[in-house]
């Protein structure tokens, strides 16, 4: 790893240690404006400004993200017995022909898949994120914290809350934001629940219907300009893990569109 990866990786550790000490939880839908002003939806109490165009830059896992591993090269994943038989079983061919191309795209692997991802507010209390690779959604509910009924789906259900840095200082507060939360800086805890079974890996790694995916998402900011985001995510999953699975992902912000390319979903 270079001197630049290292950085911000005990950059990430540090500001997530900070966070994880004296976070400050905004589990409502709504966010006190002060005096006498009437409530701010997340959109507009947001700490940090996660919209924008992103690029996820391989730096670890290359042989696993880059380029379909064979079958049974799992290295690295806890898997359980029965996680490892499923895997061990893959078949590229049959997920084709039954249309299951896109179980290595669910949420507990997509921010992993070498992509460009588009964020954007849906409304007020829903943050959408948008791949081109394999052409996903996902969205983001603020203020709802469990899952409505129906069938899982390959996104399942994300619950978000925007978590404050309790006496933080600015610097990865988002770009015109307004008000304290901005000034303190913060990041945005996703729990997703609800999840078809898919892929952890393109090769068939499994992840089942009990899988709960827990994401911290967090800025850093450059001297250069440069925007940073680092996801940590977190798969937990009693039937194929045998404990939980942790992975941290980054992503570099875009100046525009550019190099978008959506494309389907592929088994290989």
């Amino acid at each position: 790893m270079n001197s630049l990866n290292r950085w911000k990786r005990d950059a990430l550790l540090m500001a997530g240690a900070a966070l994880l000490l004296a976070p400050v939880c905004l589990h409502g839908q709504f966010f006190p404006a002060g005096r006498g002003g009437p409530p701010r939806p997340p959109k507009e109490a947001a700490p940090i400004d996660l919209t924008g165009y992103w690029v996820s830059v391989v730096n670890e896992d290359w042989r696993f993200r880059m380029v379909v591993p064979p079958k049974g090269d799992y290295p690295g994943v806890p898997l359980t017995p029965e996680g490892r038989k499923v895997a061990d079983a893959w078949d590229p061919a049959k997920d084709e022909a039954s249309g299951n191309q896109c179980k290595s795209y669910g949420a507990a692997a997509l921010m992993r898949v070498p992509s460009r991802f588009h964020i954007t507010w849906q409304d007020d209390n829903t943050l959408k994120i948008e791949s081109d690779a394999g052409t996903q959604t996902r969205l983001l509910h603020f203020g709802a914290a469990k899952a409505p009924a129906g069938q899982p789906t390959l996104q399942g259900y994300s619950a978000a809350e925007w978590q404050l840095a309790a006496g933080g200082r600015g610097g990865r507060g988002g770009q015109g934001q307004p008000g304290a939360a901005a000034q303190r800086g913060g990041s945005l805890r996703v729990v997703t629940t609800n999840l078809a079974p898919g892929y952890l890996r393109k090769n068939g790694v499994p992840y089942g219907a009990q899988t709960t995916v827990t994401e911290y998402f967090d800025l850093i900011n450059e001297p250069d300009g440069e925007q940073w985001m680092i996801v940590k995510t977190t798969v937990e999953d009693p039937q194929y893990l045998a404990q939980p699975f942790v992975t941290s992902t980054n992503l570099k912000k875009q100046r525009d569109a550019a190099g978008w390319n959506p494309t389907p979903c592929t088994v290989k």
